[in-house]
């Protein structure tokens, strides 16, 4: 039970309901809590309230209130984008990122699919990528910011590579519609062989980013980034958990994960989670009106304790880059201990810290995101997770690296 002696540094595993958050969401659960499908007056408030955090989530995504599917959460948001595009292309591969949050790497593993490698500092190899990009390539999901070591992606870039992909199909195709320069003499009621066999459409090239763990710090309006669907998570934004959304562009087409009555514009059948949604609207409302100030805040108290780590515990090696990098985050590695016995450690002392994704906390293999990065085994054994939120403050950053460096020199 957290009491007032813990510090929490585990922000990107799960983010406290924020106050402000719990009221928006209160009434959704008892006064109004109609099915927002039926058609009395008091579900057509609540439809409304519905649409009303529809269009709160669009209007910092820059987008329009049809192009935002609400999920129960980034799992379910990945599966959607993936599944929903790959099973209308079962012959077409996907490419992703070698460090992906397991809600990509796992459904993305059902289809052909290539990883692309990334740097030591954790960031995509640009180069790789276009290679991994071919002619039977239909989707793309690079995560924006990642969710064990922080690294922010250089989305842009990569939007850049698939638009110069694009138009390289839209040019080949061109050109194979073009007719022969000598078509041979027909009589009449006969087709010639380049009439009959049309050349197929090029295949799409979308692209996914899993936004879940940069919405707290980073720009997040799609036509800037360059998306065509993008993944929030509620439960990472001081809003419930089990909420989320996926953003879709118009004109890109999914088939549902869940067949019934027909919400979400087909895609997610199944009474509306009001609350949830009202909730998770209301959550990316006040932290993307606070990203400046809290990035600034949490900016400094990162670098507060690298230096304090400098100081006292020189042979700490930092994961990720540290210029593209998450401000709330610090991974690193102890050369020579078992992280998981520094975590009980930690936790005996009132220090509540991570080995990595707490999604794949019961997975006894080391981390695939640390091995991508080029560490060993027991590099990748002796690494641990620091993540910064608004409770956090300078005291306790002071505090938390004086309790490790007590159970590294002792």
């Amino acid at each position: 039970m957290i009491g007032k002696k813990t510090i929490y540094l585990d922000y990107a595993a799960a983010t406290p309901l924020d106050r402000e958050v719990l009221v928006a969401m209160q009434p959704y659960f008892t006064d109004y809590f109609y099915n927002p499908s039926a058609t009395y007056a008091a579900a057509r408030e609540v439809h409304a309230a519905l649409e009303a955090a529809r269009a709160s989530i669009a209007h910092w995504l820059g987008a329009r209130g049809s192009e935002i599917t609400l999920t129960a959460g980034g799992t379910e948001a990945n599966n959607l984008a993936i599944h929903g595009v790959m099973r209308q292309y079962p012959e077409a591969n996907i490419v992703v990122s070698a460090i992906e949050h397991e809600s990509v790497l796992v459904p993305a593993g059902r289809y052909d699919c290539r990883q692309v490698n990334v740097t030591s500092d954790g960031l995509i190899d640009l180069e790789d990528l276009a290679r991994k990009i071919d002619e039977q390539t239909v989707m793309v999901s690079v995560m924006y910011a990642n969710n064990e070591i922080g690294t922010v992606q250089p989305v842009r870039e990569v939007t850049r590579i698939i638009a110069a992909k694009k138009a390289t199909r839209r040019a080949e195709e061109a050109v194979s519609r073009q007719p022969s320069a000598v078509s041979p003499p027909t009589t009449s009621g006969q087709r010639t062989a380049s009439s009959e066999q049309r050349p197929a459409s090029p295949l799409p090239l979308i692209f996914h980013s899993d936004a879940c763990q940069a919405a707290n710090y980073l720009d997040m309006h799609v036509a800037r980034l360059g998306v065509d669907m993008l993944t929030l998570n509620g439960g990472k934004l001081y809003g419930p958990k089990q909420s989320g959304a996926l953003y879709v562009k118009a004109g890109v087409r999914l088939q549902p994960l869940i067949d019934g009555g027909g919400q979400e514009r087909g895609l997610r059948s199944g009474t509306e989670n009001v609350a949830a949604a009202i909730g998770c609207a209301t959550a990316l409302d006040k932290a993307q009106t606070l990203r400046h100030e809290e990035t600034r805040r949490l900016q400094a108290l990162q670098q507060q304790f690298l230096e304090l780590l400098e100081q006292k515990i020189p042979q700490a090696v930092i994961n990720g880059s540290r210029r593209h990098r998450l401000p709330n985050n610090i991974h690193l590695t102890m050369p020579g201990y078992d992280n998981e016995r520094l975590l009980i450690q930690l936790d005996e002392l009132g220090i509540q810290a991570a080995a990595g994704s707490a999604c794949s906390a019961s997975d006894q293999e080391p981390s695939h995101v640390l091995r991508a990065l080029g560490l060993s085994e027991a590099e990748a054994r002796a690494s641990l997770r620091f993540t910064m939120g608004r409770a956090t403050t300078a005291d306790m950053i002071k505090n938390t690296v004086s309790k490790l460096t007590q159970l590294i020199v002792s």
